[in-house]
């Protein structure tokens, strides 16, 4: 995707760790990156073998780099690192004299151009995300074993501020509110489509990605015909194209919908509903019966999974704002229908408030609602709906 003169480019940071136990010794690293408003779009890390302390710094280096690339290549990146060596050596202040190091260092500048790679120290207590990956990928290396994104738990375990929003989505105090700065040209516009009822939706039965994939009912394929009838003839302008998740009480929405507007339906994984584990076709009473210290956890934090392997709310969050950014990306400056889940449609409300984690239990939505949320040049976002059912009536 190439960016036109006046475009704005898209802002990555990638924040990376090394570490060796010995020095040299058994060694990994761990890389993070965030869009412009905190959010971790991905995680990388591995164990590097036996290597010193600043071979793993820039091996974190590099895959943070490329991790970034793989999301934008066109992006500028601001690299924040606790490696003084590293940070001072890429920025061109201090001479790189070791040729195993001026290897590593050309590696690095070849993955983005070096004008659109900037490079920050900070102290090594604001870069605990990354040092995690990688103390979880020389743990994996002493077992023999990979390591994998699926069960780290590093952001989980880092205690930042994502409790009170600085992580996700939260914005600088001197920020101005979206709609408040500078012409900052049209918007991309995600109009935010909770899905049609399904049998279990008026019983108001957990029903996630782990569930029995529920089709619509009758009253939802209703409610379906209903919001197609409805942006057919759109307010704010044409939705340019529709995205789904990948569950079928989605994709029968959303079918319904792009059928109406001659449009194609294009599948996105990271939209799905969470899993909710064992809770699964349960109601909220049953599961206060059968799990209630369980219930209890996931009530009291975002970051606690359902009973029996289920998905925390900020595991979605990190998936969902992934996609988000790649969206975001695709569909620049255009209006896109995203027919979804509550999970996710509450977590793009939140981020793009920038608020805390817990306001997932403070929204209401009714199926089939129309919600959404306009994202600026500037990396700022604005909220203009929220749960509207007006359509249905």
């Amino acid at each position: 995707m190439a960016v036109g003169p006046g475009a704005s480019r898209r802002e990555f940071v990638v924040e990376a760790d090394g570490g060796s136990r010995g020095n040299p010794g058994p060694a990994g690293y761990g890389a993070v990156v965030r869009g412009a408003d905190g959010a971790v779009l991905a995680e990388d890390a591995a164990y590097v073998g036996v290597a010193s302390n600043n071979v793993a710094e820039y091996r974190g280096l590099i895959a943070g780099l490329r991790a970034a690339r793989a999301l934008d290549p066109e992006a500028a990146v601001r690299v924040r690192m606790d490696s003084k060596l590293v940070v001072e050596q890429m920025s061109g202040r201090w001479k790189i004299k070791h040729p195993g190091m001026r290897e590593l260092a050309a590696e690095a500048r070849e993955v983005f151009p070096p004008e659109r790679v900037s490079y920050e120290w900070i102290p090594r207590e604001k870069n605990k995300h990354a040092d995690r990956l990688a103390n979880e990928a020389m743990d994996a290396g002493k077992r023999g074993e990979r390591w994998r994104a699926a069960e780290s738990r590093a952001e989980l375990e880092t205690d930042a501020a994502d409790d009170s929003g600085a992580r996700e989505g939260s914005e600088s105090a001197a920020a101005p509110a979206a709609g408040w700065g500078g012409d900052l040209g049209a918007p991309t516009t995600f109009l935010l489509l909770r899905h049609g009822e399904t049998e279990l939706t008026p019983q108001k039965r957990f029903s996630g990605r782990g569930g029995t994939d529920p089709a619509l009912s009758a009253a939802g394929r209703g409610q379906a015909a209903a919001a197609a009838a409805h942006l057919a003839v759109p307010a704010r302008g044409p939705v340019q194209a529709v995205v789904s998740s990948p569950l079928r009480r989605c994709r029968e929405t959303a079918e319904a919908v792009a059928g109406r507007l001659g449009l194609g339906v294009r599948v996105d994984d990271g939209l799905r509903e969470a899993d909710f584990g064992a809770w699964e076709g349960l109601t909220f009473a049953e599961v206060q019966e059968r799990h209630p210290a369980d219930l209890a956890a996931w009530l009291r934090s975002t970051k606690a999974a359902p009973t029996g392997a289920g998905e925390s709310f900020a595991e979605v969050s990190r998936r969902v704002a992934l996609s988000r950014d790649k969206l975001l990306a695709r569909y620049a400056g255009r209006t896109v229908l995203l027919v979804t889940h509550v999970t996710p449609v509450k977590t793009l409300v939140r981020l793009a408030l920038g608020a805390p984690p817990e306001s997932l239990f403070r929204m209401e939505l009714s199926a089939a609602s129309l919600s959404e949320v306009a994202y600026y040049a500037d990396g700022h976002a604005s909220v203009r709906l929220l749960n509207d059912t007006s359509h249905l009536r």
